[in-house]
């Protein structure tokens, strides 16, 4: 089981934990989507917090299950979008605690929630371009903002802690072994409200959202779709497989460490 989870006080604490790096493949992300929305129908919970154990929050899709089955980017696309809107339309406010690497969908995961707390080690990327994919930018716009979104996801390049909060995207940073007890007196002081109140707030929120995110989203998927698929896509996921630098020339053959030169 990819999650643990615990319901106390009115608070569900949502754990990944999936060595190595939090990674889930098909069936991962399709459950995923099901605990949050069995979580929000629950009376006797009012907030959710989902963070994780290991080196990372979360770095994304399984690479190693969709290099063995190909086929499978649509069903991962699904259980992505399922899981990101499971969470953007939780009846009740979900707080991510990040800490080190948040990645791809852990994008996707913390970009749908409501408030974002990270750790001092924390880091957010998108190297989806770097593995022939794309995907999740509208929630990095959701944290971001336009100018510093578009240059993530052409770069690749990922920003740490104390930037994501200079932009505004995290409520605070705090030191990595203060980060869980943050994020549960959070959500404490969001848990013992009237739950009749926090869901109609949620739902007030969410309506007067200039971005209509899963709209969004399930464009951008569409481009995820038609990049996968392409020769250049295969060329960088053989590329980060291989750890060598990719080649899109096509006059350029692929250095794979034997081009010497001789």
């Amino acid at each position: 089981m990819p999650f643990q989870i615990d319901v106390r006080e009115r608070i569900a604490e949502f754990v990944i934990d999936n060595p190595p790096v939090n990674a889930l493949n098909c069936a991962g992300w399709h459950l995923f989507a099901e605990r949050i929305n069995e979580l929000g129908r629950r009376d006797d919970v009012n907030c959710i917090v989902i963070r994780a154990e290991g080196r990372g929050f979360q770095a994304g899709v399984d690479v190693k299950e969709l290099a063995v089955d190909g086929s499978l980017i649509t069903e991962v696309n699904r259980g992505c979008y399922d899981t990101f809107a499971a969470i953007y339309d939780c009846p009740v406010p979900v707080i991510s605690a990040v800490h080190g690497y948040c990645l791809g969908g852990g994008i996707g995961i913390s970009g749908s929630s409501d408030i974002v707390l990270a750790s001092q080690d924390a880091s957010f990327g998108l190297p989806e371009i770097d593995r022939g994919a794309l995907g999740a930018a509208t929630h990095l716009l959701r944290m971001f903002g336009m100018a510093k979104t578009r240059r993530m996801l052409y770069t690749g390049e990922s920003i740490d802690a104390q930037e994501a909060y200079r932009l505004g995207a995290l409520d605070s940073v705090v030191p990595r072994e203060q980060l869980r007890d943050a994020a549960l007196d959070l959500a404490r002081s969001i848990a013992g409200k009237s739950g009749k109140a926090l869901r109609l707030a949620k739902q007030s929120l969410n309506g007067i959202e200039t971005l209509d995110v899963k709209r969004s989203y399930r464009f951008e998927q569409g481009f995820t779709l038609e990049l996968y698929t392409s020769p250049d896509s295969q060329e960088a996921r053989d590329a980060f497989v291989e750890k060598r630098d990719a080649s899109f020339d096509p006059d350029t053959p692929p250095d794979d460490g034997r081009n010497d030169g001789a």
